[in-house]
């Protein structure tokens, strides 16, 4: 059976449904025509009320520092939303309304009528929902934290588009907190953080807030502080009021909830992220900092133990970027000008800011002379060149200023007296330095030359000088940096004549001065000049190089008027032969270089200037005699190394004498001086560099070294003794004196030649800093270390040349190894071996040299190569791609 389901409802109740409906479907049809217009009128009503909250919006937003509501964001998009539907709507009004018949009562199509109506209807009720909606009393409100703002910057800067993507990848590395970008004035640092900057524009929401604050040598923490708090929307009309104290707190209160980007422009010192309520970036918190700066000792105090050094572009980078500033029309006017134009390029030795001022200048300039003009101008006085001094120099003498004391700013000035491109010694700077009085005598030699190092590292780190990539102990400095300081020299370009400077410009003449007595210093090196006649009153006049021209005479008259000259350099003038008694005028000289000059006597006034403390004899090829010299008792530093003088015992006696001497380089070629010399301890606590030679077998068999502490350089040369052995461990006593003894701390290069009965080299264990070693020519030698002799000196595990940087064996025809077990060198960049047939096995494994760089073995012979023995196959691998055949010719 099936099942039965009735409803029953009252017949009243069914008619006035049914009616009710009838009447509200009807209403879509019947009131189309009058809800149209209504919705049309409404439309209008509500698009200038979207109009004026859009206004409202921009005038609030235009700062940056006001964000719009959620709810009127939410109210402007349902606005569109329905517009867009009523612009839908619209076009089918005409055809709706002609569709209604029976006085609009009815349709000819009621379905279609029915839909479009009741559509009309409800989009009616909307509008006038949303009108009702959108009165707001706030649209905006102050927001904590802005989008990027982007940094205007120059399109394309030529060459930093590697520097810009590895600092890019080392600061967004997950374990980066911190970057610090360092380098020179002008060298484009704010630049490439500005794209930095940028970039974060482009990642989206990765970080909540970047901000950007320039600091500079005149902001204090108060301006740090108050750029940050604007930035993070704590700004205001109250922020006058704020407590100083309260500051970083709310600054902190903000930021560690937040995801940031701090970057700071140009900091000159340490910045306290703590004391301005940042907190420190770490990996946990994902937060970066990024800072330019023109000191690395900045980046040290700023916890940033690896900063990016920003350098000079590279010359083709230089030529592009110039060729951009100066543009194509102006080098193509003339076929001779883009060869001109490369020639002002180099002028400027890669430096961004000199590159855009110097080719802004050129720009416009058509002719060759005026190309030709610019030159000889950068040549002879960049100051006076349109644009250096104001756009150029001053910049760069923010660096200067911000130097900490006069000493430091002398002896920066000092280097400016050196040609272009010019490598100065570092330990000869801090000779000058110390006789002109810009580096304070300490007590003993070492404190002297350690403040002397601090001070040069100091001015590199500050990146006003640059030290050379392979060899540390030279510093140069920059082109354009010279020309800084030459200027600061001439009391910024007022006193032209206070610094003379004409180094390397081929003069074969004394210049023409206005007045000599404003002169005090005066740099004439690298010239062509062959005499000196003329005599000047030149009172002030305290340092006077001379050095590397081809002087054959200096009158007597020329040094009658320096009253006051310290230095005087006559190095390298290799012609000059003889010097006027009137030497002794210069009563308050202190540093006096005559090395390689062919001088054969010096005058005795010499030996009257009571003042001198560094005299410098070396390599002079002609000179007979010094017997006099121990009336120079002030005398520190004597150079004799590789002079034609002999060292014999009465020079011996002399040099006893001098009570305050410190460094002394000299050569031994007597076994008669050798013995007495070796054994004097003041002496030899006072040998810098020596060189032992034409030592006979049978006058010395055994050579017995002393401790030399501040021994540097040693060469044997062409001597005949069968061992050489180290003084304290020649009695039974010392057996097992530990070789880790600095017998020898600061000796670094050793050259060994035709000492033909030496077996070995051990005592070379006792100098643990070697950086060089050389031997050659020496047919008997089978060990540089011998394993047996070290296990005689200590019963500890031997690791030698632990500093050891070049290795260079050459000739070497009985050598069968240089040590019997395998040895880390872990600073050992080359090893050159030549004619050593014997030598089967080097003492490496796969783990030596240094990690991550190649150690490059040079060989003279092919086969040499062929017949090495490995110390197995990874070590092979390891060694032999890098290995390279070197002819050379040998004696």
């Amino acid at each position: 059976m099936g099942g039965c389901f009735s409803v029953s409802l009252p017949c009243d109740q069914v008619v006035s449904q049914f009616s009710q409906l009838l009447c509200v479907r009807g209403s879509y049809i019947h009131n189309l025509s009058e809800n149209l217009a209504s919705l049309e009128k409404a439309m209008r009503m509500l698009k200038a009320q979207q109009y004026d909250v859009i206004r409202r919006l921009e005038r609030e937003e235009f700062t940056g520092r006001q964000q719009r509501l959620s709810q009127v964001q939410v109210w402007l998009t349902s606005v569109l939303i329905i517009q867009n539907q009523f612009d839908d709507l619209l076009p089918s009004k005409e055809v709706e309304l002609q569709r209604l018949c029976l006085c609009g009562f009815c349709s000819k199509d009621l379905k279609l009528s029915y839909r479009y109506g009741k559509r009309v209807n409800m989009m009616l009720r909307e509008v006038e929902s949303l009108r009702s909606q959108g009165f707001f009393d706030v649209v905006a409100e102050a927001t904590p934290f802005a989008e990027v703002d982007e940094i205007p910057f120059q399109p394309t800067i030529v060459g930093q588009e590697i520097m810009l993507e590895k600092a890019w990848n080392r600061l967004m590395e997950d374990g980066s907190g911190i970057l610090g970008l360092y380098g020179m004035g002008g060298v484009g640092k704010t630049t490439l953080l500005t794209k930095i900057n940028n970039n974060f524009s482009k990642i989206g929401d990765r970080f909540d807030v970047v901000i950007w604050v320039v600091v500079s040598r005149s902001s204090t923490v108060r301006k740090i502080e108050r750029d940050i708090a604007e930035k993070v929307g704590l700004g205001g009309m109250e922020w006058g009021e704020r407590n100083d104290n309260q500051t970083p707190v709310d600054i902190h209160n903000v930021l560690r909830r937040r995801k940031f980007v701090l970057l700071l422009d140009d900091i000159w010192e340490k910045v306290n992220l703590k004391a301005v309520g940042v907190p420190y970036p770490s990996k946990d918190n994902g937060c970066k900092v990024a800072f330019t700066t023109r000191s690395r000792d900045v980046c040290g105090r700023m916890g940033v133990d690896d900063p990016m050094e920003v350098s000079c572009l590279q010359p083709e980078e230089s030529w592009d970027l110039f060729q951009m500033i100066v543009g194509k029309n102006t080098l193509g006017s003339h076929p001779d000008i883009p060869g001109l134009a490369r020639k002002v390029a180099r002028k400027c030795r890669g430096l961004p800011l000199a590159l855009n001022v110097i080719g802004e200048a050129m720009a416009c300039k058509r002719t060759v002379h005026e190309w030709s003009h610019a030159i000889d101008v950068l040549t002879s006085s960049a100051t006076d060149f349109s644009g250096m001094e104001d756009e150029i120099l001053h910049v760069l003498k923010y660096s200067y200023d911000n130097l900490n004391g006069e000493l430091m700013k002398s002896c920066f000035l000092y280097c400016s007296l050196f040609p272009e491109d010019y490598l100065i010694d570092k330990e000869g700077l801090v000779d000058y330095g110390i006789c002109e009085g810009f580096i304070n005598e300490k007590e003993g030699r070492e404190r002297t030359l350690n403040q002397g190092y601090e001070i040069i590292g100091t001015l590199v780190r500050a990146c006003l000088l640059m030290e050379e990539e392979r060899n540390k102990s030279n510093v140069k400095m920059h082109d354009v940096v010279r020309e800084m300081a030459l200027w600061i020299s001439s009391d910024l370009g007022k006193q032209k004549e206070k610094c003379i400077v004409r180094a390397g410009v081929g003069l074969c003449e004394v210049p023409q001065v206005k007045d000599w007595n404003t002169v005090r210093k005066m740099s004439l090196m690298n010239n062509e000049i062959e005499e000196i006649f003329d005599s000047h009153e030149c009172a002030a006049l305290t340092t006077l190089f001379l050095q590397k021209n081809d002087m054959v005479k200096i009158s007597a008259e020329f040094f009658r008027c320096m009253p006051h000259l310290v230095v005087l350099d006559l190095s390298e003038n290799h012609s000059l032969n003889e010097l006027p008694e009137e030497i002794s005028e210069l009563v308050s000289l202190r540093y006096f270089n005559l090395s390689y000059t062919c001088i054969h006597q010096l005058p005795v006034g010499l030996w009257t200037l009571k003042k001198l403390i560094h005299l410098n004899l070396e390599h002079m090829s002609s000179l007979g005699s010094i017997l006099g010299i121990s009336n120079l008792w002030n005398l520190r530093t004597l150079g004799l190394r590789d002079s034609k003088l002999l060292l014999d015992m009465s020079l011996v006696k002399e040099l006893q004498l001098l009570e305050h001497l410190e460094v002394v380089t000299l050569d031994i070629s007597s076994s008669l001086v050798a013995e007495p010399l070796l054994c004097s301890h003041r002496l030899v606590e006072c040998i810098k560099e020596v060189d032992i030679k034409y030592l006979k077998e049978e006058a010395v068999r055994v050579l017995t070294l002393p401790t030399m502490g501040n021994l540097r350089r040693l060469g044997i040369k062409m001597c005949g003794m069968r061992e050489i052995k180290i003084e304290s461990t020649t009695s039974s006593s010392s057996r097992n004196i530990s070789p880790t003894t600095p017998f020898f701390s600061n000796l670094s290069r050793v050259f060994i030649a035709k000492c033909h009965g030496l077996k070995d080299l051990t005592w070379l264990l006792f100098a643990p800093n070697l950086t060089f070693l050389e031997v050659g020519f020496s047919k008997e030698v089978e060990d540089i270390i011998s394993a047996e002799k070290a296990d005689e000196h200590s019963s500890a595990t031997i690791v030698p040349f632990r500093k050891l940087e070049t290795l260079h064996l050459l000739e070497l025809r009985g050598l069968k190894r240089i040590y019997a077990k395998t040895l880390p060198f872990p600073c050992l960049k080359v090893i050159h071996v030549q004619k050593c047939e014997k030598l089967r096995k080097l003492p490496l494994d796969s783990k030596s040299g240094i990690a991550g760089e190649e150690l490059i073995i040079y060989y003279g012979e092919r086969e040499w190569i062929e017949r090495v023995e490995w110390e197995d196959q990874a070590t092979q691998l390891r060694f032999l791609p890098s290995s390279s055949w070197l002819w050379r010719e040998t004696q």
